[in-house]
């Protein structure tokens, strides 16, 4: 067999390093510095669509349920833009409240840089971020068809009925009513902490659900669920009537805030002048404050100058919290009455459940007395 020359092996290699070189040079694409300032343009600067009718709107967005909670967004639109975003509601609990800490800042900040829902999860809080982002959509999709402040408030309105409380915790429902049916239920507050957690979070949808097919609080308890459906039914219950009486009175809602005879406002409750309240009897709730073991608000009624009931509608809950609020609060109920000020002594082993109490029993006065 004939045997190639070396130095014809060589030429040949040569040749075809310069063929591929030409080749390279010639693919090569020319800068384009314009291309290049479009490819470091801010994200979302040129992608958003602008949101709502140009006005300053606040939205907030549908409860979302999510593995270890609820979660539900509220944002500000100005100029067609998102010029604030926060979480009304978010996992809580344990683990939850580190994770809900870290994530929700970083997911505000990210809805109000992109402009929109397209927003990237937060590493280590994935059902946070989903939540967040479908809540946020729904937000911006109320902006977009005017469902916002004072949009359709001719026919629809929202009432939130009273809270319940149930052995495992609050219950408290709001409705939005429209030609008289419910288009809307969601539970504004539900039992939560421990086992109680999860069995808001099979039933209060259910119960949502139910109350939207029935347009009632004629609807079934969800199975597992006795305590926690009987006060949904209770505060729906009250929602409906407060619905009822807004509408024979003529109230609407305004600027986000439910109205209708029942509906606290302000001080007094609505549906009876301030003159005859305080006469027949003026029912007052106090501010709610935040403890070391969760929220305390108390209300009371007031009658020719003397506290004739004292109850606290929200107080702390969860664990060992449950058995010291159970001890507590129907002390200090009766305390109240019998002292007819917020000068009440504390009860032995609920020392920032007492002091709640009655930061919120003095501004229920308060308002009584303005």
């Amino acid at each position: 067999m004939k045997k190639s020359h070396p130095i014809r092996r060589v030429l040949l290699a040569s040749a075809a390093t310069v063929s591929g070189i030409v080749l390279l040079l010639t693919l090569k694409p020319s800068s384009d510095p314009t291309a290049a300032g479009e490819s470091v343009a801010p994200q979302g600067s040129a992608g958003a669509q602008a949101i709502g009718n140009g006005q300053t709107q606040t939205l907030t967005g549908d409860v979302e349920q999510t593995e270890y909670g609820p979660v539900q967004v509220r944002i500000t639109v100005s100029g067609g833009k998102i010029t604030k975003a926060d979480a009304v509601q978010k996992p809580e609990g344990g683990r939850s409240t580190q994770i809900s800490g870290d994530s929700v800042p970083k997911l505000n900040e990210a809805a109000v840089a992109a402009g929109s829902a397209e927003i990237d999860a937060v590493s280590g809080a994935t059902y946070t971020s989903a939540g967040y982002k479908k809540s946020l959509q729904s937000a911006i999709d109320k902006a977009g068809s005017g469902g916002g402040q004072g949009s359709g408030s001719a026919q629809a309105q929202t009432v939130t009925g009273d809270v319940e409380q149930t052995e495992y915790g609050p219950v408290q429902v709001r409705i939005t009513v429209s030609g008289g049916k419910i288009t809307k239920a969601e539970a504004v507050q539900k039992p939560e902490g421990g086992r109680s957690t999860q069995i808001s979070g099979n039933s209060v949808p259910k119960l949502n659900q139910a109350a939207v097919t029935a347009g009632s609080a004629e609807i079934d308890a969800v199975s597992g669920a006795t305590y926690t459906s009987a006060g949904y039914k209770k505060s729906l219950q009250s929602a409906l009537d407060k619905a009822k009486s807004a509408q024979g009175s003529g109230a609407q809602e305004s600027g986000g805030q439910e109205a209708g005879a029942g509906q606290e406002s302000g001080s007094a409750e609505a549906g009876a002048g301030a003159g005859s309240a305080q006469a027949e009897g003026e029912t007052v709730q106090g501010e709610v404050v935040k403890t070391e073991y969760g929220p305390v608000q108390v209300r009371v009624t007031v009658s020719d100058g003397k506290i004739t009931k004292a109850e606290a509608v929200q107080m702390p809950q969860g664990g060992r919290s449950t058995q010291v609020s159970g001890n507590a609060i129907p002390k200090l109920n009766q305390e109240a009455v019998a002292a007819g000020s917020a000068d009440i002594d504390a009860v032995s082993g609920a020392t920032y459940t007492s002091a709640g109490y009655k930061k919120s029993l003095q501004s229920a006065l308060d308002n009584a007395g303005g």
